[in-house]
Order: structure tokens, then C-alpha cells, then sequence
């Protein structure tokens, strides 16, 4: 039988987005993100996140930086019982300056691959599944992977209007202030199921 997730864009979404980070030291959770992640593995999501990391193509982080950072900040939540089931990101951008990741990658949001590797790996229905992020990247990536989705105004989504509109919104099928907020739309969406 196949499982449901909640796909977690990382920074802007579960962190603060304070520019390419490469390591733990750098990371600053939003407030509400461990009783937000409590509340969807509750209802017996998996939680993954995935995400656009440049920082390597660009030569600012190398691959077992980022890997190292999210095993560290798995760790943390684990340690307050949330760990995340699955970290997926992707290391190209066109415009890189590592010639090995100079390059296009469906993996790389607004495109859906790293939903969709994921839903393979770990056995996901993506219909069955939501996105969560900041940004209108995060947004379209959910959306072509046949999921419902929730911008959160807590990173770029912050920049947008409260309407529907703006940043992500007119794509989203919800827009919430938070993880936590988001977490809410998803229990009460299941309860009803």
C-alpha cells in the first residue's frame, strides 16, 4: 500500500532562508516547525524534503556539505521525535560554475523529479500527498507532481500579498501564514477524508 507525504521545501519553509548555508551552525528553525511536523506525522504522513541547492553548482557548498548538513538537521529533530523520513536536493543550476553541475536537471524545481524519485523510493502517492513551501517554484514542482499544495508565508511567500495571488499563491491551493498553519489545513483536509 502505498504512503502519503508531505513534500518540505527547506529553506524559507523549515529554516530561515539566510542565503546559501553549508552547515549546521547557519541553520535557525522557524518557531512553530517541531509541533508543525508533530502534527502531520500524527496523521501518518511521511515528511521529505526537497530541495533546490545551487550553492553547489555555484561552488559555494560541495555535495557532502549539504548531506552533512541535513543528516545534522535530522538529528535535531529526531532528537525532539520529528525526524524527517527522506532528504532529496538537487546540486545543478544552468548557470553554475562547477562544470559538473553546470546543467539543466529535471530534478530542479519548479520541475517535479525530486517528488517523483522520492514517490518511487519510498513508496509515496503523490495525489495523496501535499507540498509545502515559500516559493512559486515550490508550488508548480507539487502541482506537476499531482499534488495539493500550501504556500507558506514564512520565506519568500512573506514578499506577497495575503490574497490568493503573488508569490506562488495563484498556484497554491492553500496560503498560510506557517508550517504550523499548514499543518492545521492538512489535519482538517484528512479528518474529513
Amino acid at each position: 500500500m502505498l504512503k502519503r507525504a508531505v513534500f518540505l521545501d527547506r529553506d524559507g519553509t523549515l529554516i530561515e532562508n539566510r542565503g546559501y548555508i553549508c552547515s549546521f551552525r547557519e541553520v535557525r528553525f522557524f518557531d512553530d516547525i517541531v509541533k508543525g511536523l508533530r502534527l502531520i506525522r500524527s496523521l501518518g504522513y511521511l515528511t521529505v524534503v526537497v530541495t533546490n541547492q545551487s550553492a553547489v553548482a555555484r561552488g559555494i557548498c560541495t555535495e557532502s556539505q549539504v548531506r552533512a548538513l541535513h543528516r545534522d538537521m535530522n538529528r535535531y529533530l529526531q532528537i525532539h521525535g520529528v525526524g524527517i523520513h527522506g532528504f532529496y536536493y538537487c546540486p545543478y543550476h544552468r548557470e553554475g560554475t562547477v562544470d559538473r553541475y553546470r546543467k539543466e536537471s529535471g530534478e530542479r524545481k519548479p520541475r517535479p523529479g525530486m517528488l517523483i524519485r522520492a514517490g518511487r523510493d519510498l513508496g509515496i502517492d503523490l495525489e495523496t500527498s501535499y507540498m509545502v513551501g515559500d516559493d512559486a517554484r515550490d508550488m508548480e514542482a507539487g502541482r506537476a507532481a499531482g499534488c495539493r499544495t500550501i504556500l507558506v508565508r514564512s520565506g519568500a511567500g512573506t514578499k506577497s500579498q495575503e490574497s490568493s495571488g503573488g508569490i506562488g499563491g495563484e498556484a497554491a491551493d492553500h496560503v498560510v501564514k506557517s508550517l504550523m498553519a499548514a499543518a492545521e489545513v492538512i489535519a482538517g483536509e484528512t479528518r474529513k477524508e
